[in-house]
């Protein structure tokens, strides 16, 4: 259980850094992370660490794409814990 816990805590942390970096990335006009990169760490479970990335560096807050898509999936695996703790 602790390995997973670590695991979700690192895919949170590398993608909150990940959507700083893209950020500056976007200002300084350099090669750019993918945005299937940033969907798939989500996907993968680091979903909170991509909205508070968004929110903390103003970062594709106006793409409903990213707004949505990151709220919705953190929907899904917060229905799926739970269902897997209820069980």
């Amino acid at each position: 259980m602790n390995v997973i816990l670590y695991a979700l805590i690192g895919v949170n942390l590398l993608l909150f850094v990940l959507m700083g970096v893209d950020k500056h990335k976007a200002k300084t006009g350099q090669m750019r992370i993918p945005e299937a990169t940033l969907f798939f760490l989500a996907v993968l479970g680091g979903s909170v660490g991509g909205i508070l990335g968004m929110l903390a560096f103003r970062h594709k807050t106006r793409h409903k794409l990213f707004t949505v898509g990151f709220t919705l999936i953190l929907l899904m695996e917060a229905a799926g814990a739970a269902y897997l703790i209820m069980r």
